[in-house]
Formats: C-alpha cells, sequence, structure tokens
C-alpha cells in the first residue's frame, strides 16, 4: 500500500522505489512473539520449495520501465535512515512484485520497480545480527538445528523473540516508520529517454507493528471489503493487498485510525 501511496502522490510516472523499515522502542525495549519466529525457521527450510513452484507458473519478468534500480549490498550505511541497514528478509518485495503484475495485467499500469531494505542501528546491532545471522543459517537447514531454534528463540535471537512476546508497555513504548524513496518522471517525458527528472519522498508510520498497527489494518481491510465490494477485483482468489485494495479507500481508513500516510 506504501508503494501505490506513492504512486499516487507522484506528479508524473514513478518507475522505482526503496523502501527503508525502521522500528522505536521505549525504555522498556522490546520484544517479538516466537510465532514470526517459527514462520522464519519454515519459511527459509522450505525457500528451494519456494523457487520451484514460482518457475512452474512461468511469469515473464516485469517490463523495466525508466533507470534501472540499482540494487544495495547485503550491508550499507544508509543516508536516508542514517544507520546502517539491511536488504528486508520479509515477503514485501515478492508481495509488491505481485501487485505490480496484478496492475500491469489487469489495469495496463506501469510497473514500479522496488527494492526493500531495514534499518539495523550502530555496529553494536550488527555484530549481535551477523552471529545470530550465522547461527540461524547453519542450524536452519538440519532438523535438530531447527528444532533448537525452535525450543530457545530467546537466546538465537539475542532476546529479539520471545515465547512471551512484548509485553503491553513494551507495546506501548513501540513504533515503525516506513520511508519510501521514490524516483521517475514528470508529466511529459518519457521515461524511455534518459534518467528519472523527479523524486519523492512519502513516509507511513504508526504504533506498534505487530500488535497494534497490524490489527487496525486487518479490521480496516475487512470493513473495506464490506462496505465497498464494487471497488475490489472482480474475480475471487487470493490478491496481495496493492491489487485487492488499489481501487478503495483503505489508506484514507488507515489514516484516520493511527497509521499515517504521508508526503514528506
Amino acid at each position: 500500500m506504501g508503494v501505490l501511496y506513492t504512486r499516487e502522490q507522484f506528479k508524473g510516472t514513478l518507475t522505482a522505489v526503496e523502501s527503508f523499515l525502521t522500528a522505536s522502542t521505549g525504555p522498556e525495549g522490546g520484544s517479538i512473539n516466537d510465532g514470526t519466529w517459527k514462520s522464519a525457521i519454515y519459511g527459509f527450510a522450505d525457500s528451494g520449495k519456494l523457487r520451484s513452484l514460482r518457475k512452474k507458473f512461468g511469469h515473464k519478468p516485469l517490463p523495466v520501465v525508466g533507470s534501472k534500480i540499482k540494487r544495495r549490498s547485503a550491508l550499507f550505511y544508509s543516508n536516508e535512515v542514517q544507520q546502517y541497514a539491511v536488504p528486508f528478509m520479509g515477503a514485501d518485495p515478492s508481495v509488491v512484485k505481485r501487485s505490480q503484475r496484478f496492475l500491469l495485467e489487469e489495469h495496463q499500469e506501469t510497473p514500479v520497480q522496488y527494492g526493500a531494505y531495514a534499518g539495523v542501528g550502530g555496529v553494536a546491532n550488527i555484530a549481535k545480527m551477523l552471529f545470530a545471522g550465522m547461527m540461524f543459517w547453519f542450524l536452519v537447514k538440519f532438523d535438530f538445528g531447527r528444532n533448537l531454534l525452535i525450543k530457545f528463540p530467546e537466546f538465537f535471537s539475542f532476546g529479539f523473540f520471545s515465547k512471551d512476546g512484548p509485553t503491553r508497555k513494551q507495546m506501548e513504548g513501540s513504533s515503525f516508520q516506513f520511508a519510501f524513496y521514490g524516483e521517475g518522471y514528470t508529466e511529459g517525458q518519457d521515461p524511455s529517454q534518459g534518467r528519472p527528472n523527479a523524486k519523492i519522498r512519502t513516509l507511513v508510520q504508526g504504533p506498534e507493528a505487530g500488535y497494534v498497527a497490524t490489527p487496525i489494518a486487518m479490521v480496516q481491510a475487512a470493513i473495506t471489503i464490506l462496505n465497498e465490494p464494487t471497488a475490489l477485483p472482480k474475480k475471487g482468489g487470493v490478491y496481495t493487498p496493492g491489487a485487492a485494495f488499489s481501487r478503495t479507500t483503505l489508506v484514507e481508513r488507515l489514516n484516520k485510525h493511527g497509521i499515517q500516510f504521508s508526503v514528506i
């Protein structure tokens, strides 16, 4: 939805977007329930099967409009968020790509290239992340390793994931920011000629992401489905948020309930 919002606010043809996710915690710190940790374990364990399934679909690559977006390195200092960042390991890139394919095929809209990153803080956090990452990648390949990861989430994630999840005080003191940096071509400019000549920055921000913002988004999405059936895709099936809600007022609803979309 952040990419769609950025495109709607851009005056011209948006061709590329990079997003940077950062999270803030209060004096009580933060934590995530180990259900998310388990999802990551099983997801990485079956990543080979996912690649095989995607190949069976036989989708052609989305056309690249404008200058091709440059992929960042595995670890870099981001001037955008003023901290070190890494490629985002979640499903966002796949979800955005699927949304762009739907909008191209169903509505002939120009596809937007997308790169997703997450801020990880300073040098101390990098050291923890590298150690935890190496342990994770080694153990997740084997049954006994996955069992260890599942049994001791706090140890292997340096307390980031726990069986108890965040306390109420931790949730009250936490928030997230999703910064989107887009580039493209102003109205009247041909994207096939030259480099992008316009930029935009948008921001999606809200309360604690996992247990406060997510329920808000789910409820507002459900209300949107009930109230705006004619704005939804005509055929049934499984859709990404961008594909399902691109013609609805979901963003406006989220803005009214604590998840704010804005142009910076």
